[in-house]
């Protein structure tokens, strides 16, 4: 199925810096915790391994959503650390404590043990998602792929898990960047296969989570992310003229950087809400699409707060982009929580799109 043939294509659109009808709106962890009927399956299914791994569930958890709101585009259900998985490091999740590795990458001998998965064996579970999920939607929105950053994942790997001051992986970065660089490399040419099996199976835009990213100083970061997150840019596989799956580069932090990733080739960069999405629109100058970026926690105001805060998102984009809303995609400068208002996503899915009516 053609882009063309899509009943909604105003995200894809709005990446590619068209006119669109009214800003395009999804939310990070649109499928999740907060929707009882995520809920109710995660109760059925027993884990959410056995949910992300299972491509009938990982379909109906990505569709939830799109019943209950307005959304202009779905994300594949799964995690960002099906790829180390894949690599052999033994993925498991703790209650309470989330995800942890059975073994990590502390030595040039581990690192250099891991190769690029096979993306149609190790992850054949994800490519057969994306296949259920674009049969299911029959051109309702488009469907979004996505992988961690190269540094994201490394943080794993070398943490084992997550990590409240990262100083296994920055002691790997100060005392043995070359190991972190083997990590890095293998990392990347990882991302690319598997976003590039994620577009052929069907995917319509990719996301890359570096999540992380903006806990690295900017020579770290400029050494350790940036140049993976460009080579991911150039070397992606991703489809030509109308076929093309956009992709936006997400970082936590990444303001600093706003300019060199304008530059890097991809269709849209990700804001998290510590920066003015004017003043974002002004550095990039046009030369990329802008997604975010609303503090998550508006989602726990009222609704009059929630519609306001909504319209300051969208005219800040308007003022820097020389008072055009295209190239806009409205999204939380984050993911949601396990405790916030279903009714609330409502109120701004719909405050969006009413308040950038063209």
């Amino acid at each position: 199925m053609s882009p063309t043939a899509l009943k909604n294509d105003r995200f894809l659109r709005a990446l590619r810096r068209q006119p669109t009808d009214c800003t395009p709106v999804w939310l990070m962890r649109q499928a999740g915790r907060y929707l009882p009927e995520y809920r109710e399956t995660r109760a059925k299914a027993g884990s959410f391994l056995g949910m992300a791994k299972n491509p009938e569930i990982a379909c109906e958890i990505t569709l939830q959503p799109l019943r209950r709101f307005d959304l202009d585009a779905a994300i594949l259900f799964s995690d960002i650390l099906t790829v180390p998985d894949a690599m052999g490091l033994g993925l498991y999740f703790v209650e309470g404590e989330g995800p942890k590795f059975e073994r990590t990458v502390r030595t040039m001998a581990d690192a250099e043990k891991l190769a690029v998965p096979d993306m149609e064996t190790g992850l054949r579970y994800v490519m057969d998602a994306v296949r259920l999920i674009r049969r299911e939607l029959d051109g309702k929105v488009p469907l979004i792929g996505f992988s961690g950053s190269p540094w994201t994942l490394a943080c794993y790997m070398v943490e084992g898990g997550g990590s409240d001051n990262y100083s296994k992986i920055k002691a790997m970065a100060l005392n043995d960047p070359a190991t972190l660089h083997r990590l890095l490399s293998v990392n990347t040419d990882a991302v690319v296969a598997y976003l590039s099996a994620q577009r052929a199976a069907g995917a319509q835009a990719l996301q890359v989570f570096d999540t992380w990213g903006g806990v690295l100083s900017p020579a770290m970061y400029r050494e350790f992310s940036l140049p993976y997150l460009q080579r991911i840019a150039r070397e992606l596989q991703r489809g030509e003229g109308d076929e093309r799956a956009p992709l936006i580069l997400f970082g936590k932090g990444n303001a600093p950087y706003l300019e060199e990733l304008a530059d890097s080739g991809a269709e849209g960069i990700g804001v998290d809400w510590l920066v003015e999405l004017g003043e974002a629109a002004r550095r990039t100058g046009g030369k990329v699409a802008l997604q975010g970026n609303l503090d998550p926690a508006t989602l726990y105001g009222s609704p009059d707060a929630i519609r306001a805060q909504a319209k300051q998102a969208l005219d800040s984009y308007a003022a820097g982009n020389g008072g055009s809303r295209d190239g806009h995609v409205f999204n939380l400068g984050h993911g949601m929580s396990p405790d916030m208002n279903p009714d609330h996503v409502a109120v701004l899915v719909d405050a969006v799109h009413e308040l950038s009516q063209r």
